[in-house]
């Protein structure tokens, strides 16, 4: 379920954490961006020179994208997910819970490839919506998702107060490559 404050300021901003480990995607690679929307990221990372995919049931949206992006309109929540063929550099999810996709969603990241993932968390009724528990991440419940077909590079679980107070779960985490030395395996700098 697609859950964000359309009106708040921030609302077209990419996310921070997305920002933050931008810098680890492979240049010129392929990202998939589930659960769209209005395609803050797509935009944002059509500037970086990747290659990108977009998915969202929302066609009016994803319209929008069709020059920049190769989009699929689909309904994860009651389809089939679209992708079941295809693995790529980099997925990203954000403000997007559907448990029944969480491995589709891994099983996409190619290897070398990374999960940039950040929604909502328990707490965040007390703040107001998303207040449904199905839509709200349990403690340590995207490390439990990912383990151990990716390895977590970075993860955060708890209250943020910007862009707008909340409680979110975060996590970076690479499928690891076969035979590859550590210093080979990620675009990291220092």
């Amino acid at each position: 379920m697609r859950l964000m404050v359309a009106d708040h300021p921030n609302a077209q901003l990419p996310s921070a954490w997305i920002v933050r480990h931008a810098h680890l995607l492979r240049t010129g690679g392929t990202v998939l961006d589930v659960a769209c929307g209005g395609g803050r990221h797509v935009r944002w990372l059509q500037q970086r020179g990747h290659t990108l995919f977009a998915v969202d049931r929302n066609a009016e949206a994803l319209a929008t994208l069709r020059d920049i992006a190769q989009v699929q309109v689909a309904d994860l929540e009651s389809g089939p997910w679209p992708y079941a063929q295809q693995s790529f550099d980099a997925v990203i999810v954000t403000n997007y819970l559907w448990r029944p996709l969480l491995p589709q969603i891994v099983q996409a990241v190619a290897p070398g490839g990374l999960l940039l993932y950040e929604t909502f968390a328990l707490g965040q009724a007390s703040l107001g919506k998303p207040s449904n528990p199905a839509f709200l991440l349990r403690p340590g419940e995207l490390l439990d998702a990912v383990r151990p077909a990716l390895r977590v590079l970075a993860f955060e679980d708890g209250y943020v107060n910007a862009p707008q107070p909340a409680f979110v779960q975060r996590i970076v985490a690479v499928r690891e490559p076969a035979n590859a030395h550590a210093a080979d395996r990620y675009n990291l700098s220092i």
